[in-house]
């Protein structure tokens, strides 16, 4: 790990030299104890600071009239002060808590790597104040108090708009629920001026560094499987030069005479000649042994044991176990007597052990991989001890719970009461080793699976020799241990070779080394150990709380073993503790640091002095060769470099080699890092039960240069990663677990972490809880960094050290860290023994459970694969394009509906041009036929309509507009009613008068702030001369209320139509031209763009016409609406089509489904509807509601089989998840598959497409969204990578044509291309009813010819993205049937990077990102993709979403997301036909509106 160091840097409060020596013992211990639980995360910094003060408070002298605090300032200026050459300054310096992440190497390499970034200022994130975990109010972010920023939103503006200009009618801010105006001040532009988000991003802006990508080709490559740039090798990069290594050989292992013949022979013979030997010393959590096992104990109970389990055990009366079966060895750290007699005692059963963590609770991190591992080992017994078996959790039934992912296990309790004396004939089979398996070892991998690697009988003995003879062990031998004796080096050591040479050991728990660090050292001391086997970790500790221990002395150690010497970061512990521990009797050549690995065990180890081996060596290596995989010894580059100590010389009897990570195992050269493989009699055999695997890491042949094996053995991979020094020399610079890969270059986890805690960690994190690791984005790995934030953390000061950590990560290894999170205190998952649980961290961060409290994303720095910018091609000519079409055999993309000059009603069509008339004649041809059908919320029929009732409802209207009104023909009036029969008689009203009707929403009385100013603004825009509206709306229009929202005094006319007189006889008004304007239909667009278009009389009865030949509607048939009445479709079915047609329509209002979700499909059962219309709002509605209740409408008798078509009435693309959810939910209610349908309008031309009741059932394809986003139309097969599923529009309509053409060249273009659709019909509008009157964009959008081709025909502009399709199937027509397919509205696309986007795709891959997102919004601001969430899980969740959304978004769409907000449910805007409203919430967002949870800068 690359260390650095910070002298002289005091923290804390220390008390003098002096009088640290005058301190009393138990205050000392105390302070250790502080120490540790501070260093550990278990205490806060204020805490500590409070209890040491406490402690100390007697033995610090007050300074009269000084305030205490400046007192304690004051002492810390003198201790820093203090002389270079005072003892005291010497041992602080060396035994803060960074010690154990250095060497002579300096935190002054950090503190000059962000000197360079001093001036760069980067934008906090916004948290709202509940989400603020543990942080004070202060920390909150105030708002910026800025002058304007710089309105970067003019060029966006501009090029969004730029290739279909919009009419400039009027925008209309419709302001979700939730959103605050108290204080919006904007200029000209728009822009808010006091908005905290808006300066933060100008700030985000300013400091975004340009990505290090590579310069660019010339032309965009069609070419999709080499989409994602592959980055190239530097040229200029480090090579190695040496020669081919050779294989290194140990000495040979030496043949000792009287060595038994395996290790159960061993033990059998100091079982019975030294019965009395001391095998093994356990400890209390005082330090005081407890327990002493004798040799002659461990024999007998061992022996006991195995009898109880191969004899006494049984099921059925069969035997439960029988020889070569697994048993799971479950004892806790503190019991290492009974874990050695269990294990002893399975081996002489000839059973085998498979030692694992004792499960606390269910959701142990990584327990579930061990549930995985017991399973496929086929455990069925797992030993235990009394006390452990009473501790774990249990079911109501009183036995041990089944843990997640575990097999059902008997659980034995193995005390000394459960097991049975075997009888006097009874004796265990001692056999000479075999190669059966003795033990299985588990070892969790990167990824977190949980391996099992078996151990033979000769491997284990083997491996037992190997170390007595390096490490020099004798008889009699007392050797401390400190490790974990269930695995690694503890068992080796403290467990098996101890037996073989019949050694006493002292083993130290884990929880006593938590309670004293010093309990090792003293064991030591007291035992006269000759061994000790430890960690650095141990050694850190010891040096925490070492302080004044005069009585202590090491001398008696002649090996102190480091089992983790070969980590990077172990050589400044073994320098500093040699560094305090040498007065008082630790010989420097003592420490022998030592490599290992499950796989491969024991690899080397330093020898001990009397062997006579080389000295030991230390290297400093170039941390940027090593990301190459070279060596090479630093020289100008002082920042960034690596120091590492050797491990030795090989183990005895082994042969090892270091080959290349990846590829064929070819042998590296002599300056190159590689892995490093063993051969030897001592290494583990398999991965049980993985042969795959077990052949690629046990039985590896490592290869030369020219292809041939370098010997005839098998060598075993040991996943470290290091090479052969001077000297035959072993160095270690890292683990296959803790390496990343990043652009081509390997970095080590570790050294990222030791460059971390280099960047002043105290104040901000714990040490030793920090998390390195990578994941996979976007095909190459992405460095992310996890820390636990320590509560006393202020949120600035965090933020600010996780920016300079990017910062020296970037610096010293030149590779950027993509994410750096900080979790509150103690919520990282931990391992057993202490530390972090790597893998399961990992696993957290990508299932977003990590629940970070901060989060700073760099993935601009980071991601340089991105694909090239598209280069826009000079344009093709129109003409070029129609030849290239006949070339290719592609026709004209163009389609038409069914003729309607050869339909058979022509006559009625000719004779009633205007509703008015066809009203009129059916009042007197079926006077008393149904027409209109309301329902209420509880499904009863609340008001009706017949012909004639409609008629004298209409009159009497008309009369009151003429009497009352005083109004003239021509004048506009707005309608402003709830859903009912009202709307529909006052606008037949209105033409009965000859005025133009304007159909207005009415406000929503409880949200009036933002409805009305719609209200207000559709009455001023249409000109409306008067209101009609009922008595209620009246009142609320002119309420107090009202007042607080518009201008009330500035209504015009209102009149309510409750109580109108009986008429006397009206002279109907006739148009003298079917081309006058019938009604205005207003609508506010997802732009935000309020849009009146006109409908002249000609139009609206095309319409009708087109939608009774389309439905098939008769006076006979019944249809039921579910729809909004106010523009549109929506209302013309609600309103006009009946009229036309003279069927009976059921209508139901949206609004009654908050308080009964099922009346809809209620009616369409009641009455057996067989044509339905719904929006999509009603659609979810049903699907979320009534879910999970179909067998409760089976219930109430509601079936759906009479439904022969449900059109979803929409001015989008079909959103074809939601019509399939609803289409499988039903099924079981009736409804056919093939019934659902939407349909396709916009503003100038209502209904383009429907698919009413005969012709072929709608088609499905599959494109490749990849080429959507060049423009192109590509087909894929269904589940294909990057496919998107299209669903047809519906059919077109009798009399509409559509062509596809190019949006800027205007030319037709072929089948299959994208391109705007463009439509040409008798029921188009006519134009935009626009207060400005402008005539281009007038004649642009509703009189446009294409430039090349048919250039008479006029056409109109739709404004939506999509293609035509000519598909297998025929039409009623017996022709082939001609697919419309709409792709999405031109003015929402997002033009980044050269390619257009269409905001649907992005945010259908964030809402799959994570369960707790409900909904999600995008829109861009200056070159910046916004990206808005809603959350529906707890607050605390708002920061997982920020990195799962911005991995998705890159890996589906190659984007890189600039802010991720995380806001509440029902904060993204949705207009009545269930549509986004994106304009209106980025114009919160930039407003500072939004009360948003979190907002996320990405740097």
């Amino acid at each position: 790990m690359a260390e650095r160091n910070s002298t002289g840097l005091l923290m804390m409060l220390e008390p003098s030299p002096a009088m640290a020596m005058s301190l009393p013992v138990e205050v000392r211990e105390k302070l250790a104890e502080l120490e540790l639980e501070l260093s550990e995360g278990d205490i806060t910094q204020k805490g500590y600071e409070k209890k040491r003060a406490k402690l100390l408070a007697p033995y610090i002298p007050q300074i009269q009239g000084v305030e205490p605090s400046l007192q304690k300032e004051n002492r810390i200026q003198m201790s820093q002060a203090a002389p270079p050459g005072s003892k005291h300054n010497k041992s602080r310096a060396t035994n803060t808590r960074d010690e154990r992440f250095r060497s002579d190497l300096h935190t002054e390499a950090v503190h000059a790597a962000l000197a360079k970034y001093k001036e760069r200022k980067m934008p906090m994130p916004s948290k709202r104040r509940s989400v603020l975990v543990q942080s004070s109010v202060e920390a909150c972010t105030p708002p910026d108090n800025h002058s304007a920023p710089p309105d970067v939103t003019g060029l966006l503006e501009h090029s969004l708009h730029a290739d279909r200009d919009r009419p400039p009618v009027a925008s209309v801010k419709v302001v979700p629920r939730g959103y605050n105006h108290s204080s919006i001040m904007e200029t000209a532009d728009g822009v808010p001026v006091n908005s905290r988000v808006s300066s933060k991003i100008q700030q985000l802006l300013n400091t975004l560094k340009r990505p290090k990508r590579p310069s660019l080709r010339e032309f965009f490559i069609d070419d999709f499987e080499e989409l994602v740039d592959v980055q190239q090798p530097d040229p200029n990069q480090p090579k190695a030069e040496g020669n081919q290594m050779s294989p290194l050989a140990g000495e040979p292992l030496g043949v000792v005479t009287n060595w038994a013949p395996s290790l159960l022979a061993s033990l059998q013979r100091w079982g019975i000649t030294q019965p009395r030997s001391p095998c093994l010393t356990a400890l209390d959590n005082a330090g005081k042994p407890v327990y002493t096992l004798t040799y002659g104990k461990l024999w007998t109970r061992s022996q006991k044991l195995a009898f109880t389990l191969l004899n006494k055990l049984s099921t059925r009366n069969e035997p439960l176990l029988l020889p070569g079966d697994r048993v799971a060895l479950v004892f806790p750290n503190s019991d290492p007597v009974m874990f050695m007699v269990a294990f002893y005692g399975c081996l002489l059963a000839e059973l085998i052990p498979v030692p694992i963590e004792v499960p606390l609770t269910r959701k142990d991190a990584g327990s579930q991989q061990i549930g995985f591992l017991l399973g496929s080992c086929g455990v069925t017994l797992a030993l235990t001890t009394d006390a452990c078996q009473k501790g774990l959790p249990k079911a109501q039934t009183g036995e041990v719970v089944t843990f997640k992912g575990w097999p059902r296990l008997l659980w034995f309790v193995t005390d000394g009461k459960h097991v049975v004396k075997p009888p006097k004939d009874w004796h265990p089979t001692i056999r000479e080793a075999n190669n059966e398996i003795a033990y299985i070892e588990y070892k969790t991998s990167k990824e977190g699976s949980t391996m099992g690697i078996t151990v033979s009988h000769p491997a284990m003995l083997a491996h037992c020799h190997a170390l007595t003879q390096a490490c020099g062990y004798t008889e009699a031998e007392t050797i401390c241990n400190v490790l974990d004796f269930k695995r690694d080096a503890g068992l080796w050591h403290g467990v098996l070779t101890s037996v073989m040479t019949r050694m006493h050991v002292i083993s130290i728990p884990y929880s006593l080394m938590k309670v004293n660090p010093l309990s090792w050292i003293q064991k030591v001391h007291t035992y006269k150990a000759r061994v000790a086997v430890v960690k650095s970790r141990d050694m850190h500790w010891s040096l925490l709380a070492q302080r004044d221990q005069r009585d202590i002395s090491l001398s008696s150690l002649r090996m102190l073993i480091v089992t983790d010497g070969a980590n990077p970061w172990s050589i400044s512990s073994c320098d500093a503790f040699l560094n305090v521990f040498q007065a008082r009797g630790l010989r420097p050549e003592v420490i022998c640091p030592c490599a290992s690995s499950a796989e491969g065990m024991t690899v080397a180890i330093r020898r001990p002095p009397e062997s006579g081996v080389p000295p030991p060596g230390k290297a400093v290596l170039s941390m940027s060769g090593l990301s190459h995989s070279v060596i090479r010894v630093d020289t100008e580059e002082k920042l960034s470099v690596l120091t590492v100590q050797d491990v030795g010389q090989v183990m005895p009897g082994a042969l090892v080699c270091v080959v290349r990570v990846e590829g064929t195992p070819y042998l590296c050269q002599t300056d190159e890092v590689g892995e490093i493989c063993v051969s030897s009699g001592s290494t583990g055999v398999a991965y049980y039960g993985l042969p795959g695997m077990t052949k690629n890491t046990f039985q590896t042949i490592p290869v030369r240069a020219s292809g041939g094996p370098i010997s005839g053995r098998p060598f075993t991979r040991t996943s470290l990663l290091g090479f052969v020094g001077p000297d035959n020399l072993v160095f270690i610079v890292g683990r296959m677990d803790g390496l990343m890969t990043v652009c081509g270059r390997r970095h080590n986890a570790d050294d990222v972490v030791a460059t971390a805690l280099a960047v002043e960690p105290m104040k901000f994190v714990y040490r030793g809880r920090i998390a390195v690791f990578s994941v996979s984005v976007l095909h190459d790995e992405r460095i992310v960094v996890v820390a636990e934030q320590r509560p006393d953390a202020s949120e600035e000061g965090s933020f600010q050290w996780m920016s300079r950590v990017l910062q020296a990560i970037d610096s010293i290894h030149q590779v950027g860290v993509y994410c750096l999170a900080l979790v509150p205190a103690n919520t990282m998952p931990k391992a057993p023994l202490g530390g972090i649980h790597i893998s399961e961290t990992k696993q957290r961060f990508l299932e977003g459970a990590l629940h970070p409290c901060n989060v700073l994303m760099c993935p601009h720095s980071c991601v340089t694969n991105l694909p090239k910018p598209r280069q826009k091609q000079p344009e093709v000519g129109p003409a070029s394009m129609i030849v290239g079409n006949l070339v290719a055999g592609k026709r004209i993309a163009q389609a038409c509906g069914r003729d309607v000059a050869q339909l058979e009603d022509n006559d009625q069509a000719r004779k009633f041009l205007y509703m008015q008339d066809v009203l009129q004649w059916r009042a007197q041809a079926t006077p008393d036929h149904p027409l209109f059908l309301v329902l209420n919320a509880k499904g009863t029929v609340s008001s009706t309509a017949s012909c004639l009732q409609l008629q004298k409802r209409a009159e009497r209207v008309a009369m009151a507009l003429i009497e009352k009104g005083r109004l003239n023909p021509g004048d506009h009036v707005a309608l402003v009613y709830p859903p009912g029969i009202d709307l529909i008689a006052t606008f037949y009203g209105c033409l009965y008068a000859g005025c133009v009707p304007v159909t207005v929403r009415p406000p929503h009385p409880q949200n009036l702030a933002t409805t009305l100013p719609t209200v207000k603004m559709i009455v001023e825009v249409s000109k409306s001369v008067c209101i009609l509206t009922t008595q209620a709306i009246m009142k609320l229009l002119k309420s107090k209320e009202a007042a607080a929202a518009v201008d009330v005094k500035s209504w015009p006319m209102v009149l309510d139509t409750d109580d109108l007189p009986r008429t006397k006889r009206l002279q109907i008004y006739k148009p003298p031209t079917p081309e006058m304007l019938a009604y205005l239909d207003f609508s506010v667009s997802t732009m935000g763009i309020l849009a009146g278009v006109k409908m002249s009389h000609a139009a609206t009865s095309a319409l009708c016409r087109s939608i009774k030949l389309q439905c098939e509607l008769y006076p006979s048939r019944q249809i039921a609406i579910c729809l909004d009445p106010y523009c549109g479709l929506g209302f013309a079915l609600w309103c006009l089509s009946s009229v036309y047609s003279g069927h009976q329509s059921i209508l139901v209002p949206p609004l009654e489904l908050d308080s009964n979700v099922s009346l809809w499909l209620s009616a369409v059962s009641q009455y057996k509807v067989r044509i339905t219309f719904c929006s999509y709002s009603v659609m979810e509605m049903c699907t979320k509601g009534l879910g999970t209740q179909t067998e409760t409408l089976r219930l109430r008798n509601i079936n759906l089989s009479c439904v022969r078509t449900c059109m979803v009435v929409a001015e989008e693309r079909p959103r074809i998840t939601l019509t399939q959810s609803f289409s499988k939910i039903f099924k079981d209610l009736g409804l056919s598959p093939r019934a659902v349908s939407t349909t396709f309008g916009c503003r100038v031309n209502m209904a383009v497409c429907l698919q009413g009741t005969s012709g072929p059932d709608p088609t499905t394809v599959y494109l490749d969204m990849r080429a959507l986003r060049h423009e192109r139309v590509r087909m894929v097969e269904r589940g294909s990578p990057h496919s998107l599923s299209l669903m047809e529009s519906g059919k077109i309509l009798p009399g509409v044509k559509v062509v596809i053409a190019n949006t800027e060249t205007k030319g037709p273009l072929g089948d299959s291309h994208l391109g705007e659709v463009w439509v040409s019909s008798p029921h188009n509008a006519t134009g935009y009813y626009t207060v400005y009157g402008e005539d281009a964009l007038h004649a642009d959008h509703f009189n446009t010819k294409l430039s090349f081709g048919d250039t008479q025909t006029v056409w109109a502009r739709t404004g939506y993205l999509g293609f035509l399709r000519r598909t297998e199937l025929t039409d009623a027509s017996g022709e082939r049937h001609d697919a419309l397919y709409v792709v999405g509205s031109l003015d929402e696309t997002l033009e980044l990077r050269g390619m257009r986007y269409h905001p649907i795709d992005i945010e259908t891959s964030v809402i799959r990102s994570h369960k707790s997102i409900t909904e999600c919004a995008v829109f861009t601001w200056t070159n910046l993709l916004v990206v808005v969430v809603e959350l529906s899980g707890s607050e605390q969740e708002a920061l997982d979403l920020v990195p799962l959304v911005t991995n998705v978004v890159l890996e589906d769409h190659y984007l890189i997301v600039g802010v991720v907000v995380v806001v509440d449910p029902g904060v993204i805007p949705i207009n009545s036909r269930g549509e986004k409203q994106r304009m209106h919430l980025r114009d919160g967002f930039l407003a500072d509106q939004l009360d948003p949870i979190y907002v996320a800068y990405n740097m």
